[in-house]
């Protein structure tokens, strides 16, 4: 798909509504998500971040409301957003190797008469050298640290070669210095040109990771720099008690 180079938006969500069995996940969200930006998605459990993004993926079809990608509907965009999931949505043990989980990536770009061509395995190649994992290319996915498996379905979704990826807790359970090979491939992936969105659960750590946050609970509280989402009457709304917000990082961002 040709993209408009004028229209500077990734994303275009309008009074998106969401529900399961008429209990609410998501209720009037709307929000625009420029190209090139590293965004995070903040909010407490059972805020709807995960909905979110399926909404945007277009797994789900809300109750009200529009998705546009790069300017198309949603469900006819799949092919242009690349997505990785929780770990725990994965079976980890399946018989597949690091460098085939990689080359799933190419898979909507070949068709089903045909086998994965030198150009497909070398895109899944420089996926794995991105996220630093090709020398596991030859490894049983389920033999992976955490956060080496993690990283794989990074390279999953780079190799898929689209402007728009989407991650849900890619830092979830990793140790920290893991965490930081996790931040230096979506700032090498930003830098690439691509548009990220990132669902998020550590709050002392989203000022330095995002150029912006995006706070939910059901409804959009706040989208925008960490400055000016971080404040703390809207995190004591949105968390319902007060919390501790680190404010030396915030300071360094506003000076």
């Amino acid at each position: 798909m040709t993209i408009n180079s004028s229209n500077r938006n990734a994303i275009e969500v309008e009074h998106l509504t969401v529900s399961y069995h008429s209990r609410p996940a998501l209720l009037d969200v709307s929000i625009t998500i420029e190209r090139d930006q590293l965004v995070g998605v903040i909010g407490p459990n059972g805020a709807g971040k995960s909905t979110f993004i399926k909404a945007i993926l277009g797994f789900i079809h809300p109750d009200i409301g529009t998705v546009r990608i790069n300017g198309q509907d949603a469900q006819k965009a799949k092919g242009q957003v690349a997505y990785v999931p929780q770990r725990g949505a994965v079976d980890w043990d399946f018989p597949i190797t690091v460098e085939e989980v990689a080359l799933m990536g190419r898979y909507q770009k070949i068709p089903w008469y045909r086998n994965p061509r030198k150009a497909d395995r070398e895109a899944a190649r420089e996926a794995l050298e991105m996220v630093r994992m090709a020398d596991y290319a030859d490894r049983q996915i389920g033999q992976l640290s955490g956060g080496q498996q993690q990283r794989v379905f990074m390279a999953r979704a780079l190799a898929q070669g689209n402007d728009i990826l989407l991650l849900d807790e890619p830092f979830a359970g990793v140790d920290a210095a893991t965490e930081r090979a996790i931040l230096e491939v979506l700032e090498r992936a930003k830098a690439a040109g691509k548009t990220l969105v990132v669902v998020h659960h550590d709050l002392a750590t989203a000022a330095e990771y995002f150029d912006k946050l995006i706070l939910i609970k059901q409804r959009l509280f706040a989208y925008g720099p960490p400055s000016a989402v971080l404040q703390e009457d809207l995190l004591s709304e949105v968390y319902e008690g007060r919390l501790r917000v680190f404010t030396d990082v915030l300071k360094k961002e506003s000076a």
